[in-house]
């Protein structure tokens, strides 16, 4: 099974990831292009082949997407496994650092949250199987290639992967507007996992009550809530903060 990505980042940065990639169609005219000519230097590299074809055939292949004049046919995603996000900290000498998103439904918001929690150096994701963004093209584009190095798990029931997690001693902390611990209160430096919840009713009763902690931002304005992507990337980067002090 193969799917396709496109844009100049997500392609290239797949190409510096595990993710097979099968070929690359360039749109006539853009061989040129710097960025462009680094993706051919890649691809030759690892011998993926590359097919000029025009614009408008990628166009059809994206579904009007902006695709920057590249598209990749790519592997069928591999999703990870619990056990494997968790070995993979281990492999590091680090404490567990993952991040649950509770039926997150925007792709825009999915890929933002994708980018902010590679930078932040977390192990890995868990999304829910059902009722819930996929990682598709859009994904892929707005998180800028990030999805493409992080180790993505899907499961079927978040409380019972919630509660693995628990078995494993991981704490799990999330994310609430009406939460009483401000995020700067709360220890993020052991084995984690932050959960974000849905942009419109934020995390499920079942998901909230099998949580350790709650957290909440301070909100100081009129309005009484944060997008979904901006609130989980602060409270991703104030544990990056923590866990980073504590090496020190």
């Amino acid at each position: 099974m193969s799917e396709y990505i496109w844009g100049r980042n997500p392609i290239l940065e797949t190409l510096h990831s595990a993710r097979r990639v099968r070929r690359i169609l360039l749109a006539e005219g853009v061989r040129e292009a710097p960025a462009i000519a680094t993706i051919i230097e890649e691809a030759e590299r690892r011998h993926i082949p590359i097919e000029v074809v025009p614009r408008n055939r990628l166009d059809q292949l994206s579904k009007g997407a902006v695709h920057q004049g590249c598209v990749a046919q790519v592997a069928e995603r591999t999703y990870a496994s619990i056990d494997g996000i968790l070995a993979h900290a281990a492999s590091k000498n680090e404490p567990p650092f993952l991040v649950i998103l509770d039926a997150i439904q925007d792709v825009n918001n999915l890929g933002s949250l994708l980018r902010t929690a590679e930078a932040a150096g977390t192990h890995g994701i868990i999304i829910p199987e059902h009722r819930a963004a996929e990682v598709n093209a859009t994904v892929v584009k707005t998180s800028a290639g990030a999805s493409e190095h992080l180790l993505i798990a899907r499961e079927t029931n978040l409380t019972r992967a919630i509660d693995y997690l628990k078995k494993q001693q991981v704490w799990v902390i999330g994310l609430v507007g009406e939460a009483q611990t401000l995020y700067t209160q709360a220890d993020l430096t052991g084995p984690l996992a932050l959960v974000v919840g849905n942009e419109g009713k934020g995390i499920s009763r079942l998901v909230r009550e099998h949580c350790d902690l709650l957290i909440k931002l301070p909100m100081h304005g009129s309005i009484n809530s944060l997008n979904a992507a901006i609130a989980g990337s602060i409270a991703l980067y104030e544990a990056l903060r923590q866990r980073s002090a504590r090496k020190q």
